[in-house]
């Protein structure tokens, strides 16, 4: 199969019956062996039975339905496990994102070799102070932080390779950071397309201002997972012990300090009316805390039941063959 084509909903039986005919249309035109996997997020209006209805009249639809409303990057994770194709596309399902980019996006992946390819709405249709703005922070921040140099973190459109959905694992609200996690999967050619944005046609949005706390947070957590999920120990044993060390100086001098004062007659107060004493004790308690809290992480991911867990992307050879060598 070409194409899979994941599309996440959730309340959104107006542009559903729209979208499945323009993808349908688009795929048609261009030959392609292709399947539409819908996966409703626990919609309280009539969407699922939309979803049934296009699935009768059309082979090529799927359908997941969650009991409730899990979020974006659940129904990714559950659609990314379901999909057969070689090249899977994500969209929105309000009609925001263009059928019309399938093509270019398939070629990009086959053709110039990318893992993934991310979509990037350069003209915008949203509010300016609720959503352009914050999202051109944010995503500026991401940059900044990932080293991935992408103007459009969050486009919901987006094309990869199948071995990427099937190694990476979306929860909370990653969605926003699957480069993040297809580079840290080990897929490091992502490239990006510059795609049409359209208005919302039906509906409204189904992102809140929740999302601006959010955001930040998932980014330091997938950041940090990324590079420390494995060693915790060297990121908390790292500045317990930088700080420890620091207050352990600091309170070494205050006490040298009142003894050379101390044999040169000079006058001086007790160590315990110094401040500096405290800040210096605060150090070395909280860089005990630290260390403590690597070695206890690094305890816990050593029993993970995924403390092994690794993506190879080949072997060769048989088990007895590897073993002698």
């Amino acid at each position: 199969m070409d194409i899979s084509i994941v599309v996440p909903l959730f309340n959104e039986e107006e542009s559903l019956p729209e979208l499945e005919a323009w993808i349908r249309r688009v795929m048609e035109t261009h030959g392609f062996s292709y399947e539409i996997v819908f996966v409703d997020d626990g919609s309280r209006d009539g969407s699922w039975q939309v979803v049934e209805r296009l699935a009768q009249e059309n082979t090529c639809v799927r359908g997941i339905k969650f009991r409730r409303n899990y979020g974006k990057s659940a129904a990714l994770n559950r659609g990314f496990a379901a999909v057969q194709g070689d090249v899977v596309v994500t969209m929105d399902a309000d009609l925001q994102d263009s059928p019309e980019e399938l093509p270019e996006l398939y070629r990009m992946i086959t053709e110039e070799g990318y893992d993934m390819v991310s979509g990037w709405k350069k003209k915008r249709y949203d509010p300016v102070l609720t959503k352009n703005l914050p999202s051109k922070f944010f995503n500026w921040t991401a940059r900044r932080m990932t080293g991935i140099h992408l103007h459009d973190f969050n486009c919901g459109l987006k094309a990869y390779r199948n071995a990427v959905v099937k190694s990476i694992e979306v929860y909370g609200d990653m969605h926003r950071y699957i480069p993040v996690l297809a580079k840290w999967a080990g897929f490091k050619k992502i490239g990006e397309k510059v795609v049409q944005h359209q208005e919302r046609k039906y509906g409204t949005t189904k992102f809140g201002i929740e999302r601006f706390i959010r955001g930040p947070l998932d980014l330091l957590s997938v950041i940090f997972i990324s590079k420390f999920g494995k060693r915790p120990m060297h990121f908390f044993g790292m500045w317990g012990v930088f700080i420890f060390v620091i207050g352990f100086f600091a309170a070494g001098y205050i006490g040298i300090s009142k003894l050379y004062r101390l044999s040169q007659g000079l006058p001086t107060i007790l160590v315990t009316d110094n401040p500096y004493f405290y800040i210096s004790l605060t150090c070395m308690v909280i860089g005990t805390m630290l260390f403590l809290s690597g070695f206890l992480a690094e305890l816990i991911s050593r029993t993970a039941s995924d403390r092994n867990s690794y993506l190879i992307e080949r072997e060769i050879g048989s088990g007895k063959a590897m073993t002698e060598q």
